[in-house]
């Protein structure tokens, strides 16, 4: 397996991502949209989800493809960044017709950045303007860290943010990740210099310093954050992705082999006051997938993707937590 052109999401052909964010507020919004609709399902691991569509993604369900999927700061009041995605969709003359109705579907989850020092006075609710704003301009290229919906995103130690990485397979298909990484847990080791991820990063992706060289790790769970905030503030939220054919319940299968990932990423991960989630996607532009490798590899672009935007995250005015570049600089 080698990385992608763009070791992004966007690796895999006929995807793109959209990003919007509100520095005052410090939050955003993150959008994965398809150049035609593609197949997806769900697993949620963590203890406290925040989700909007996603009953409809189980296999037993008749729906068999959307749209996009969304990622977005916010908790309850992010799910609106939904609805702007389905604004522009709509625009577009994209989604599921049933007679003369067209209706874009779009499965989103959130996670909690409401206490991260941003200004959350709002009057209207700012997410679907935020939605709106990120599908109006989806890429193949964008930025990891500081963006989207890893604006506010915090880790137990430093900021949290938007991360992707990607691999291509043996058999030529793509594998891709993209996350905002806000979680209870750590990314970093204790020392705040090396990442659990690191046995899995490939070309200094992350800074290549390697893994911990002590033992023991895990024994202590230090938390700035916890000491900043309330422990409810967190979550993970992710989408893997593929152009290998996949149906719907091989996606909800690298779904679940997905979320090693985030363990493998962060200590500790899916949490009682984590949402993990991952969504999992095929365009189907290519062969029939193979299950196994795909949801392997997805889990390793996972833990990368976790690694790379703790890496990335930027410093901004009134931030509650150092970045990782603050900390090793």
């Amino acid at each position: 397996m080698n990385i992608g052109p763009r070791n992004l999401i966007t690796d895999v052909p006929g995807l793109w991502v959209g990003n919007a964010q509100d520095e005052v507020l410090k939050s955003g919004t993150t959008v994965v949209v398809g150049d035609a609709p593609f197949t997806a399902s769900v697993h949620v691991m963590g203890g406290a989800p925040g989700t909007r569509e996603t009953d409809m993604l189980a296999p037993d369900k008749t729906v068999e493809a959307v749209e996009a999927l969304v990622l977005s700061g916010g908790s309850a009041f992010g799910l609106d960044a939904c609805s702007g995605v389905v604004d522009g969709l709509r625009a577009a003359g994209r989604g599921f017709q049933v007679g003369g109705a067209v209706i874009p579907l779009v499965p989103g989850a959130i996670l909690f950045d409401l206490l991260n020092g941003g200004n959350k006075t709002w009057c209207d609710n700012p997410y679907r303007a935020l939605g709106r704003q990120a599908f109006d301009v989806v890429a193949q290229d964008f930025a990891l860290g500081t963006i989207g919906a890893g604006t506010g995103a915090l880790s137990a130690m430093m900021k949290g943010g938007l991360g992707s990485a990607s691999l291509v397979l043996p058999d030529g298909s793509t594998v891709g990740a993209l996350v905002a990484a806000n979680p209870v847990g750590a990314v970093t080791t204790p020392g705040d210099r090396h990442f659990y991820a690191a046995p899995f990063e490939i070309a200094g992706e992350f800074g290549g310093l390697g893994p911990d060289p002590a033992s023991g790790l895990g024994m202590t769970l230090d938390s700035r954050k916890m000491r900043a905030q309330s422990p409810r503030e967190n979550t993970t939220i992710a989408i893997v992705a593929t152009d290998a054919a996949l149906t719907k319940a091989q996606c909800h299968r690298v779904a679940v082999a997905a979320h090693d990932g985030i363990g493998r990423a962060t200590v500790p991960a899916h949490t009682p006051h984590d949402g993990d989630l991952v969504f999992a996607l095929s365009t189907g532009g290519g062969t029939a997938g193979d299950v196994m490798m795909i949801g392997h590899a997805a889990a390793l672009c996972l833990s990368r993707a976790i690694a790379r935007a703790i890496f990335h995250a930027s410093p901004r005015p009134g931030d509650l937590l150092p970045c990782w570049s603050d900390l090793n600089a």
